[in-house]
């Protein structure tokens, strides 16, 4: 190779390098107003709903709480919030009273105790004497199926029925190791940082990339994200013996896609026959949001409140 030759060849790479760096600037760029924009609107979503706010024992619970008929408290997953619990089933209002609050840590609400899935048991219990409520159908989608499941076990008598959406699941039997930390690193908890790597979401979430856009402000989610990944996701396997599913006098209904990548399907046919009384619906697709089944989940919600209401 001539000097002339690799002078070439040593511009050539240079501009490759550029091109390569002024690609991921624009892209740091890019994702940096569409976050700041999406945070502009993730804000002005939050102020458009009707929150209301209870001062509990232990500190506040942000709460929505509209709509008349069978009471449903919805217990929402990771990264959620009010919003999230009432964006679930919001479609239901003109038949049921919607009661959505925030978990611990979540857009406003305060944490009781260490913040396990009991605590929060508690604390559930505390809001529905504070909101004169004596029994509710329990819906819970993802993360939140943990202290619901919790809370169908220590306050049965406030429970009408127990309806899991693409829940976590308990197990079979308490596994030898399990991740103690179940919820994405900490240094990723930021808007900024998940509009980065929403790309990603698909291939790691099964979700889709603007899924980003419904979890902002992260910031006032981050606390109840980095519990759920602490106690709230590991508790049925760490204290796998406080779980006696078999015990669960009151009527389940489990609507669970068999494609979901989040909470694996092959969970739920593992343990269904740990559960007295189930009524299992699923779905060969729609992933872990069930997507396209809304008329088939409003049927199976309808027949299973009719049933036990």
């Amino acid at each position: 190779m001539t000097k002339e030759n690799k002078k070439a060849r040593g511009q050539k790479m240079k501009w490759i390098l550029f091109a390569l760096l002024m690609v991921i600037f624009l892209y740091f760029l890019i994702q940096g107003i569409r976050c700041a924009k999406g945070l502009n609107k993730a804000q002005a979503k939050l102020d458009s709903y009707k929150v209301k706010t209870a001062d509990l024992s232990y500190g506040s619970v942000t709460y929505i709480d509209q709509g008349k008929g069978e009471i449903i408290l919805s217990v929402h997953g990771i990264f959620g919030g009010y919003d999230q619990a009432y964006e679930s089933i919001k479609n239901r209002e003109s038949k049921n009273r919607l009661l959505a609050p925030s978990r611990f840590g979540y857009l406003g609400s305060a944490v009781k105790g260490t913040g396990t899935p009991e605590d929060q048991a508690d604390a559930f219990n505390e809001l529905l004497d504070y909101l004169a409520i004596d029994q509710v159908f329990v819906l819970a989608t993802s993360a939140g199926g943990t202290p619901a499941i919790r809370f169908a076990l220590d306050y049965p008598e406030r429970v009408k029925g127990l309806i899991l959406f693409c829940s976590a699941m308990p197990v079979n039997e308490k596994p030898e190791t399990y991740l103690e930390y179940q919820a994405p690193p900490e240094p990723l908890l930021s808007d900024y940082a998940m509009y980065l790597i929403s790309p990603l979401m698909p291939a790691l979430m099964g979700m889709p990339a603007s899924t980003v856009e419904t979890i902002q402000p992260i910031s006032e989610r981050k606390a109840g994200v980095v519990l759920d990944g602490k106690l709230t996701n590991p508790d049925m396997e760490r204290n796998f013996d406080q779980y006696h599913i078999e015990e669960l006098s009151i009527p389940v209904l489990i609507l669970h896609s068999e494609d979901d990548p989040v909470a694996s399907f092959d969970k739920v046919e593992n343990v269904q026959h740990r559960f007295p009384n189930l009524t299992l619906v699923t779905f060969p697709d729609g992933g872990h949001m069930m997507t396209g089944h809304s008329e088939e989940i409003n049927k199976a919600l309808d027949d299973f409140l009719n049933q036990y209401k």
